[in-house]
């Protein structure tokens, strides 16, 4: 079974909304794509129908003029939908997915990938706690479900999550313990010309600052969590001050806590993208590993095209921008013809960006962060294989992070690599001394996401299989 359409369109945040959006308001027949159950990604996540009453915020505002407009629109949007595979199919694009429990096919004359991005937590002793969740985590329970991580939260990072998530807390009823964060106010203060161009933002992060001051909340500038004190639940967190370098120096401070919000920026989910033969190169300033876009989202494979996170984080009000450009971009390809030009649109896509990339560029890891890592460090969750037991692969002659793939299957569990890669492909820089710059992420295979092998199957039965009489003796 396989459905036709002009563009397909992977991902219904506000990149991938707005291109499918834009896409069929010019005539093309589009379809979206997503796994999650309503349109708006993970910054314009909807409310869950238990607390569709409480008081909406502007991210709840924002997702529901979305969900609303993409609804109104010609296009097709598949929900609870997982693509685990992307392929060429003549001069289009096959893809596979598992929606309802069966797996279909999906065709279209043209790609769209939105596929966002993702968290880094980088490792540290005890991360794996229960009680330990992401700073993006964190804003997907307060946003969707109105859940506090716990009753005493220690909240660390960097750029500007690190200030909503622990201002969230506190407006949920919650206590911060602490907050410590790598940037400095300097840090800040380089970042500042770039804030300018969003005062409402900017008007934003100073009442969360203001809430937290006036609550006596201790900031800790240029600081990080560095252990986790507890075994089956956190009961304390320690957190370091760090050189110029971004490694720990001097005693640890414990914070009697029992929940901690970590993390250390977003990475762009390029797997899709590599899947489907895009090639990638290294921009720390866009989150480190990108695929190759233009900013009207043409790649250089015929037919596929790239917006949002997935290009490079360059924020929110930049993702949803890029998603018309792409939109636009993409039913031209299929000789829809937008009224106008893009001139003005791709103007309003630059200043956002910049504002974007000034806030990514808060969260660049220094080398000396990676010291925050002990040789019993778990580094691969899904394998609980620790620092000292890569390293060991990494000297026995494993020079990337695909031959420690192979070696040690870290990459190889329910998350596909998406919380050891990065760490993992930083201890092969360090112990080669070169740069992240010259380990690029593994090779991408199918399936992208876990699938069902009942899904797979079909409606094969191996009853119906013919089974021979035992031979005679």
């Amino acid at each position: 079974m396989s459905e036709q359409y002009d563009i397909a369109v992977i991902g219904s945040g506000p990149a991938g909304s707005n291109a499918a959006i834009t896409a069929s308001g010019l005539g093309a027949r589009v379809v979206v794509l997503d796994e999650q159950s309503y349109a708006g990604g993970q910054v314009w996540r909807a409310k869950s129908a238990a607390i569709a009453q409480a008081p909406n915020t502007p991210e709840t505002l924002a997702g529901n003029t979305l969900r609303d407009t993409l609804t109104a629109s010609n296009a097709t949007h598949l929900a609870d939908t997982r693509v685990w595979q992307i392929e060429r199919e003549g001069k289009g694009w096959a893809i596979h997915i598992l929606t309802a429990g069966k797996t279909i096919k999906v065709l279209s004359k043209a790609l769209v990938l939105a596929t966002g991005a993702r968290e880094y937590v980088h490792p540290i002793p005890g991360w794996t706690t229960p009680g330990v969740i992401g700073l993006a985590g964190a804003t997907a329970l307060f946003k969707q479900e109105l859940t506090l991580p716990g009753k005493a939260t220690v909240v660390s990072g960097t750029g500007p999550l690190v200030f909503f998530v622990a201002s969230e807390i506190r407006r949920l009823g919650g206590t911060v313990a602490a907050i410590a964060t790598p940037n400095t106010r300097r840090d800040w203060a380089r970042a500042l010309p770039a804030m300018l161009a969003r005062l409402d933002l900017m008007r934003r992060g100073a009442i969360w600052m203001a809430d937290l001051i006036l609550a006596r909340v201790p900031i800790y500038w240029g600081h990080a969590a560095s252990a986790v004190q507890g075994h089956t639940e956190v009961s304390a967190v320690s957190i370091s001050k760090l050189d110029a370098t971004g490694a720990p120096v001097g005693n640890a401070r414990d914070i009697q806590a029992d929940s901690l919000c970590m993390g250390n920026g977003l990475i762009p989910a390029i797997e899709a993208a590599q899947l489907a033969g895009v090639s990638i190169k290294h921009r720390p300033e866009l989150g480190g590993w990108v695929p190759n876009v233009e900013t009207d989202g043409s790649t250089d494979i015929e037919g596929l095209f790239i917006c949002g996170d997935g290009a490079g984080i360059r924020g929110v009000a930049a993702a949803e921008i890029h998603g018309i450009l792409t939109g636009q971009t993409a039913a031209s390809y299929l000789g829809k013809v937008a009224v106008g030009t893009q001139s003005s649109i791709r103007q309003k896509y630059s200043k956002a960006a910049r504002f974007g990339m000034a806030m990514t560029a808060l969260s660049v890891p220094k080398a000396g962060y990676e010291n925050l890592s002990t040789p019993d460090t778990i580094i691969c969750r899904c394998e609980s294989l620790t620092q000292q037991s890569v390293a060991k692969e990494i000297a026995s002659g494993a020079q990337s992070a695909n031959a420690v793939k192979s070696g040690l299957r870290a990459g190889m569990g329910p998350c596909g690599g998406k919380f050891c890669q990065t760490a993992i492909a930083a201890l092969v820089a360090r112990t080669n001394g070169g740069s992240v710059a010259e380990v690029p992420p593994p090779t991408p295979r199918p399936p992208l996401r876990p699938v069902p092998t009942a899904a797979l199957a079909g409606d094969f039965d191996y009853d119906d299989l013919p089974i021979p009489k035992p031979a005679p003796l």
